[in-house]
């Protein structure tokens, strides 16, 4: 018995191809909070990248495990035949 492979990747939202932004850089003249409220922002842009690399690897694992158990139970009931009760 062989599967097609799963399209798994086409889970993951289609904006996250595109990354996350950095924050904008303070302008030259700027103030030491300018550049702490920077530095505030461009953590949290990071948090948001973070999170997404957490989340694509689970949405994929989770994706594989589903296609693994569907091509098991396919497997012990026989194949497409067994799958319908033939």
């Amino acid at each position: 018995m062989t599967a097609s492979a799963a399209d798994c990747a086409s889970l993951l939202p289609a904006d996250w191809r595109e990354g996350v932004a950095g924050a904008d850089l303070p302008e030259a003249a700027a103030t030491t909070g300018d550049w702490i409220a920077f530095a505030d922002a461009q953590t949290g842009r990071l948090d948001a990248a973070n999170g997404r690399t957490r989340d694509a690897i689970e949405i994929v694992e989770n994706c594989e495990a589903r296609e693994r158990a569907a091509i098991a139970r396919a497997k012990r009931r026989g194949g497409l035949l067994g799958w319908i009760g033939l």
